[in-house]
C-alpha cells in the first residue's frame, strides 16, 4: 500500500500523532562547539546548526526520534528543517547538504520500522522548512522590486534536498512553517519534479504558519487562500504549525478544517515563549487545549512544534484517545472526473 493510502486508512479510524520539537529538545543537550562539528573539520563554527548532528551526533537525533515514537507519534519527521544551500551557507557546509538529508532521513526510517507493529504502521516525513529568503518581498525597503533568490534557484535548493530525503527513505515530503506561499510553490515543483524522475507519487504534507493573529502568513494570505493556491499539489495533509499556542490557532483551524478536502495536520507551538524565550505551557495544557478542536471534529493528525516534548506528544495521545478523527471533506467534482488526475499531478 502506497504511503498516502496507508495513512488515509489510519487516520480514518482514530486522531493520529506526529511529534514535537527537534530543536527545543536538541538544546536540552546543551552542545558545545566540539559536538556540533565533529570531525568534520568545517571553517566556520557549527553550534547552533542542528541539522548537522545527523553527521556528527546521530545518536541523539535518533534518541529524540525514539522518544517521540514511545511517546505515540504515528508520524516522525526528519531533523532537517535548514538542511538547505541556502541555510547551510551560514554554516559553510553547502557541500553537506545531500549527506545530512541522507542521514537523517535513514535515522527517522530506522526508528519507525523498528516501532512499527502490525496494524500500526509508522511513518517518516522528510522536513523541508522555508530557508530565511522570500520570493514573495523584498528585503530592502527602498527598492520594492529586488529579489535575494528567484523561483527556479530555490526551486532547485529544494529538489536537492528532497532528492536525498527520498533516497533516505521517507514516505511524505513535508513543506513546513510557509511563510511565503510563493516559496511553498517552489518547494512543491520541487517535488513534482522529483516525482516524475522518480515515476512514481512523492506525497506532499503542507503546514502554514501564520504571522499575526488575523491569520495571515508573511506573503499576505489568509488560511482560505493558502488552501486554495496549494490545494492542486493534492497534499495529503493540509495545516498549521508554530506560529503561536494553540489557543491562538484556534478559529484558523476550524476555518481551514471547513475548507479543505484532505487530512488536517496541526502541531502548534507550546504555548507563547516567555520574556527569555523559553516555552511554559505544560504537556496537559497543551493537551487539554487541541482535545478541543478533536472535539469539534476538525483534526486529522495532532503534534507540536516549538518548546513541545515527548510529554507533550503522550499527553495530546492521551487526551484524544477515542475521539473520532474529523471527515474531509468531499474534493470538487472535476477533481473527482477520471480523467483529470494526471493533469493535476502536472499542474
Amino acid at each position: 500500500m502506497i504511503a498516502r493510502e496507508a495513512l488515509k486508512a489510519a487516520a480514518a479510524n482514530r486522531i493520529l500523532l506526529t511529534d514535537g520539537a527537534f530543536g527545543t529538545e536538541i538544546q536540552n543537550y546543551k552542545l558545545d562547539e566540539a559536538a556540533y562539528a565533529g570531525t568534520l573539520g568545517l571553517a566556520r563554527d557549527q553550534k547552533g546548526n542542528n541539522d548537522i548532528l545527523a553527521l556528527t551526533r546521530p545518536e541523539i537525533v535518533d534518541s529524540i526520534t525514539r522518544a517521540y515514537l514511545a511517546a505515540g507519534s504515528d508520524i516522525v519527521s526528519t531533523n532537517t528543517f535548514s538542511a538547505n544551500r541556502i541555510s547551510q551557507a551560514d554554516y559553510g557546509a553547502e557541500h553537506l547538504v545531500r549527506g545530512i538529508n541522507l542521514a537523517s532521513a535513514r535515522i527517522a526510517r530506522s526508528a519507525a520500522d523498528d516501532a512499527a507493529r502490525e496494524g500500526h504502521p509508522r511513518f517518516v516525513a522528510g522536513a523541508i522548512g522555508p530557508t530565511n529568503k522570500t520570493l514573495s518581498l523584498s528585503p530592502d525597503v527602498n527598492d520594492p522590486g529586488f529579489r535575494e533568490i528567484d523561483f527556479d534557484f530555490l526551486k532547485d535548493v529544494y529538489r536537492e534536498q528532497i532528492d536525498a530525503l527520498l533516497e533516505g527513505g521517507v514516505d511524505f515530503i513535508l513543506i513546513e512553517t510557509v511563510f511565503d506561499t510563493l516559496n511553498a510553490k517552489a518547494g512543491i515543483m520541487a517535488a513534482l519534479e522529483a516525482q516524475q524522475a522518480l515515476g512514481r507519487e512523492v506525497p506532499l504534507m503542507l503546514s502554514m504558519t501564520l504571522t499575526d493573529l488575523s491569520g495571515r502568513n508573511l506573503s499576505g494570505h489568509t488560511v482560505e487562500a493558502f488552501w486554495h493556491a496549494v490545494r492542486h499539489a493534492r497534499p495529503v495533509t493540509i495545516g498549521l504549525n508554530c506560529s503561536f499556542g494553540a489557543e491562538q490557532l484556534r478559529p484558523h483551524v476550524r476555518t481551514l478544517s471547513g475548507i479543505a478536502d484532505t487530512l488536517i495536520m496541526v502541531y502548534p507551538n507550546a504555548g507563547l515563549p516567555n520574556e527569555l524565550g523559553a516555552y511554559d505551557e505544560l504537556p496537559d495544557e497543551t493537551a487539554a487545549l487541541v482535545r478541543d478542536w478533536a472535539e469539534d471534529g476538525q483534526v486529522n493528525i495532532l503534534g507540536g512544534c516549538c518548546g513541545s516534548t515527548p510529554a507533550h506528544i503522550a499527553a495530546i495521545a492521551k487526551a484524544v484517545e477515542g475521539l473520532a478523527p474529523r471527515q474531509p471533506k468531499a474534493p470538487p467534482v472535476a477533481t473527482r472526473l477520471a480523467g483529470l488526475e494526471p493533469m493535476i499531478l502536472a499542474a
